[in-house]
């Protein structure tokens, strides 16, 4: 299992609007080949602490899927984002090998 984890800081003020932006995702990623969960995870000491956390059969299927023109189309969107404040955020990524379980 491979896991990948977006991680980007918001004003605390526009954590719910982020949020709710998640909740209503495209899902593209979804249907993914090897693509297993989407998880969005808020920070309990600093609600503007966003995570995107994902899980993937093999490195391998999340390399092809950042590849895709679904992840192409999905982020153009992000950068079309009215909220420029928000969609100027850089988030910071760390991939993960499962080791054990």
């Amino acid at each position: 299992m491979y896991i990948v984890h977006s991680t980007f800081v918001v004003p605390d003020e526009k954590a719910d609007e982020v949020i709710a932006i998640y909740h209503s995702r495209s899902g593209l990623v979804d249907r993914a080949e090897g693509f297993q969960r989407f998880l969005l995870l808020q920070n309990e000491k600093k609600p503007g602490e966003i995570t995107v956390h994902m899980e993937w059969d093999t490195k391998a299927h999340f390399m092809t899927w950042i590849q895709s023109d679904d992840y192409k189309r999905i982020h153009d969107l992000e950068k079309k984002y009215p909220d420029q404040e928000l969609a100027s955020i850089i988030p910071s990524i760390d991939k993960y090998k499962v080791v054990a379980y």
